[in-house]
């Protein structure tokens, strides 16, 4: 990956940064990784921390997302359920992982990411109104984090980061992300807009803050999280619940989005591809870590200057764009599945919703795909619920429950999807259709 190796150095170069470093994963593994510039005299590594920013978020999401599938929240929770006595208590779980709670983008009176950090206290008396209704629409905020933090901590009885750690970092391996930097690390810069000279940056300890911009890492760790943001969860997290949290809950650009925020996560439409990952800042850092589930292409890079020119598409959105236009993923090879059950393989083929067609297929996991062939059909995926029944997974039928009905010999009949019917042909037979018709096909 040569290419990518002259990409960092024209950035670094022409983005006038002390240091940067980057990494793609592919299949969960971390396949190149670079760093130019200097840090601590030598060039920096992919275990150098830098200041990873609103990439904070993403962990306190997780975070927030077990407590909900232990049933200890629900995402249509108001906050003052969980976390009382905030001007916040309206917004919803959801709302306030998806920053459309309504809740300002910054603490009252001074800039938090360059000032001591504030106490419990402190921040509860410099939290303001709600600049919007909850729900009204999506207003990036770093305060709402800050509550989803505390939430967490007051619901599991220690400070947020010990939760992430133990429950997060710990289990993925990741064990340089921490709270503090730890050395190697590189330091924070300003670099002067007109001159090739440089300022050091505060670096701060957020304190109540923290949730919104806090911790440090390196682009080995990051890499563990774009494979888990690409699917592979482990034990920390139910796969299903990290698609729910990647799916787009609130479009910041409506006319043609090209952003949006999932729960937690932040989502990237570009060059016919959705990506998953979330962008970082914080004074003398910049950092963004993003994926193409679909590809399990992602990407890592982070710089320690606070704003930068550095073009040319290098960021992470960009490196993954050049990996898959140089070197495609192949899909993995076919092979035969030994058995199929014999039930499922009844209901494959063509199937009619009145006069719109539609093929199901038996998928590899023991579920079912719907593709739509003609009329009003559409298509979806089914999980198996175990008892014969499917759960649609996307497209109009997510989250509806397909049922197989069958006759005294166990013979498939029709499928039902809610108020949906499904038979062999179309309009038959007349008694699986909800209402019936009047008069039969004219066929002599």
């Amino acid at each position: 990956m040569r290419d990518l190796d002259y990409r960092l150095a024209v950035a670094q170069a022409t983005g006038r940064v002390p240091s940067m470093v980057a990494g793609v994963v592919r299949g969960g593994r971390l396949v190149w990784s670079r760093g130019r510039g200097v840090v601590d005299g030598a060039e920096p590594g992919p275990d150098t921390q830098y200041r990873v920013g609103s990439i904070t978020k993403t962990f306190v999401a997780v975070a927030v997302m077990r407590l909900r599938d232990e049933g200890v929240v629900g995402l249509n929770d108001p906050l003052e359920a969980h976390l009382p006595g905030t001007p916040h208590g309206a917004a919803t779980i959801a709302q306030l992982l998806s920053h459309t709670g309504g809740v300002g983008a910054e603490l009252e009176g001074s800039w938090w990411e360059r000032s001591p950090g504030a106490s419990a206290e402190q921040w509860r008396r410099r939290l303001t109104p709600p600049v919007a209704r909850p729900g009204a629409g999506h207003h990036y905020s770093n305060v709402g984090f800050s509550l989803l933090g505390a939430m967490v901590a007051r619901l599991r009885g220690r400070d947020w980061f010990d939760v992430v750690d133990a429950e997060i970092l710990a289990p993925l391996g990741m064990r340089r992300t921490t709270l503090l930097p730890k050395e190697p690390c590189a330091a924070g810069f300003a670099v002067h807009p007109f001159a090739d000279v440089v300022m050091p940056e505060t670096v701060a300890d957020t304190a109540a803050m923290g949730p919104a911009g806090q911790l440090w890492s390196c682009v080995a760790d990051l890499a563990r999280w774009v494979a888990f943001a690409s699917g592979d969860t482990a034990d920390v997290l139910a796969p299903d619940t990290l698609a729910q949290m990647r799916a787009p809950q609130a479009v910041a650009d409506t006319a043609a989005w090209t952003y949006a925020a999932g729960l937690g996560w932040q989502l990237h439409r570009t060059d016919n591809r959705v990506l998953c990952g979330h962008g970082g800042s914080m004074p003398g850092f910049q950092a963004g870590i993003w994926v193409d589930a679909a590809s399990t292409t992602g990407a890592v890079s982070m710089h320690n200057a606070t704003t930068t020119s550095a073009s040319g598409g290098f960021g992470a959105a960009g490196l993954i764009a050049a990996v898959d236009r140089a070197e495609p993923r192949p899909p993995a090879p076919w092979t035969p599945l030994d058995s199929v059950e014999a039930g499922l393989l009844e209901v494959t083929g063509t199937w009619h919703w009145g006069t719109s067609t539609v093929t199901i297929h038996a998928t590899r996991d023991g579920g079912l795909r719907m593709e739509a062939v003609s009329g009003m059909a559409s298509d979806s995926r089914f999980r198996p619920n175990g008892d014969g029944t499917f759960t649609g997974l996307d497209g109009y039928h997510a989250g509806e429950t397909l049922r197989v009905a069958r006759d005294d010999h166990g013979t498939a009949t029709h499928l039902s999807v809610n108020t949906f019917v499904l038979t062999r042909r179309p309009y038959q037979p007349y008694d699986t259709v909800p209402g019936g018709v009047e008069a039969g096909w004219p066929v002599e």
